[in-house]
């Protein structure tokens, strides 16, 4: 079995191609078990993993195969799946395999592969894409092992180094552009579109510059009221945006819409009864909330997770003591799981050993039951069963030794000395 890792990120692709190589939540389990079909296409022996990590950063199918050229069956299927042209993905693609892919999955669980270096969210997401593989029936020993390790390895990053003391989120990256259009976030009213988690940390940034207004618009009222309700704000339907959208002054989407909810018209139509007061939106969601044509609108500030991304670098200074840090103790863990993966291939072989020896063992024990039953003296049947087990044993080494030839010889002859040292 081989261990893959297949993708885009932010650093390789523009939001455009991510949001087409976007997994909806709904797609997850579907795409798991179609990934794992597909390996098993491509000249598998069967038993393939697989599991998908799906952002607005980023697209990765991670996989265990034994498929001829697992790599490119990986990329493949991401292009297949997506009904995208496989030569205008690949440039954009990373391909990790074996040793390469479980450093990224250490790395990208530790938050050092993330827009925003250190930022915590990618591991609950990482968990959540894990519990999502698991339930379609995509994990098994390999995958579950590696991200079991790749949890374990952020936990030993966060809190031996100080990789997360001076991490950016978006949240306060969105926070700082708006007050470069506003003076004073207290005197605006806040608009949030969505109920997810990024929502949630936007809500709790903005909410500490109090805000004259928080209000969030939501699919489901319920959710959109319980959030709204931590924060002394209030809820209101997606259906209503279109007629309500000119009383904000900060706008913040993020949903899991396959299509955008506020297009041109709409924002046009906002800025006219706002009598062209400046309006700031940030959208955060892949595949996108607001039309990218919004952004060429003179009283509009828009925003995507790439531009905030740009904003949250200035404190990477600070971070590079921590990121050394991290990375060598991620080599450190990378080597000991790839020793896991060497005992691993040889656990067939041990195996078999256990079994051949068992096999001897009963012959001789036996034999010697047989000798003892005619009344042989017990000493003269543990000298004869202590022999018949050495001479097994020594046979098949012995063969092999006078069978081989030059090099091979050689190595024998260096080898059989030390797996046979009688111990005193």
């Amino acid at each position: 079995m081989q261990l893959l890792a297949v993708g885009l990120n932010h650093t390789t692709a523009p939001v455009a191609l991510r949001e087409r190589l976007a997994f909806a939540p709904e797609q997850l389990g579907t795409a798991v078990t179609a990934a794992r079909n597909w390996f098993a296409c491509a000249n598998s022996q069967g038993g393939d993993e697989a599991a998908i990590l799906s952002t607005c950063n980023r697209t990765e199918l991670y996989a265990a195969s034994n498929a001829a050229n697992p790599l490119d069956a990986g990329a493949q299927f991401l292009a297949d799946f997506h009904k995208l042209n496989y030569s205008e993905l690949r440039p954009h693609l990373y391909m990790l395999p074996q040793h390469d892919a479980v450093r990224h999955t250490f790395r990208v669980a530790s938050g050092l592969d993330s827009m925003v270096l250190g930022e915590t969210q990618i591991l609950g997401q990482i968990k959540d894409a894990i519990r999502t593989a698991d339930e379609a029936g995509g994990l098994g020993t390999y995958l579950h092992q590696l991200f079991q390790r790749s949890f374990s390895v952020a936990k030993e990053v966060r809190s031996t180094t100080e990789i997360g003391a001076h991490s950016v989120s978006m949240a306060a990256a969105a926070v700082r552009l708006s007050q470069r259009i506003f003076d004073k976030i207290s005197e605006q009213n806040v608009l949030f579109i969505g109920a997810g988690e990024m929502i949630e940390l936007c809500a709790t940034h903005f909410a500490a510059q109090n805000p004259k207004s928080i209000t969030v618009a939501n699919r489901t009222m319920e959710r959109g009221e319980a959030l709204a309700h931590r924060f002394n704000g209030k809820a209101m339907r997606l259906a209503e945006l279109g007629t309500q959208l000119q009383q904000y002054d900060i706008v913040i989407s993020c949903t899991a819409s396959s299509l955008p909810l506020i297009g041109l018209g709409m924002v046009e139509r906002a800025i006219k009864a706002r009598r062209h007061k400046p309006m700031f939106m940030v959208d955060l969601a892949v595949p996108r909330d607001i039309e990218p044509e919004v952004g060429r609108l003179n009283d509009v500030f828009l925003y995507t997770v790439d531009d905030l991304g740009k904003v949250v670098q200035t404190g990477m200074e600070n971070r590079q003591a921590a990121v050394a840090q991290a990375e060598a103790i991620i080599e450190t863990r990378v080597q000991s799981f790839m020793h896991w993966i060497d005992d691993r291939a040889v656990v067939p072989v041990i195996q078999g050993l256990q079994e051949n020896g068992e096999v001897i063992r009963l012959l001789e024990l036996e034999r010697a039951r047989k000798l003892l039953a005619k009344g042989e003296p017990v000493d003269a049947v543990l000298e004869a069963l202590s022999k018949g087990l050495t001479a097994k044993f020594m046979h098949g080494p012995q063969q092999a030794l006078h069978r081989a030839q030059g090099d091979e010889r050689a190595q024998l002859a260096e080898l059989l000395p030390q797996l046979f040292r009688g111990r005193r």
